[in-house]
């Protein structure tokens, strides 16, 4: 996967504010690194299924992190509809 799409739209980052913000409705959809801890991800992955989110697996949570402009791994980032 090219990770232009993250450099280039709004995203939230982390487990916690991505389920958040699924709740709130306005994350389109939910990028996971396959090195990332399933303790981490489960919750945000389950959530954005049950509720129709499309869940994009990724190769590097380093990688991710680094498109998202961050100088450690991320394990979640959702991409908003804003």
């Amino acid at each position: 996967m090219s990770y232009d799409k993250v450099r280039t739209s709004q995203t939230i980052i982390g487990t916690k504010q991505a389920v958040k913000a699924m709740r709130a409705g306005s994350v389109k959809e939910l990028l996971v690194p396959l090195d990332a801890d399933n303790w981490v991800t489960d919750l945000a992955i389950s959530f954005a299924r049950e509720i129709g989110i499309p869940v994009i697996l990724v190769e590097s949570k380093k990688e991710l992190g680094k498109a998202c402009g961050i100088h450690v791994g991320a394990a979640v980032v959702a991409i908003t509809g804003e």
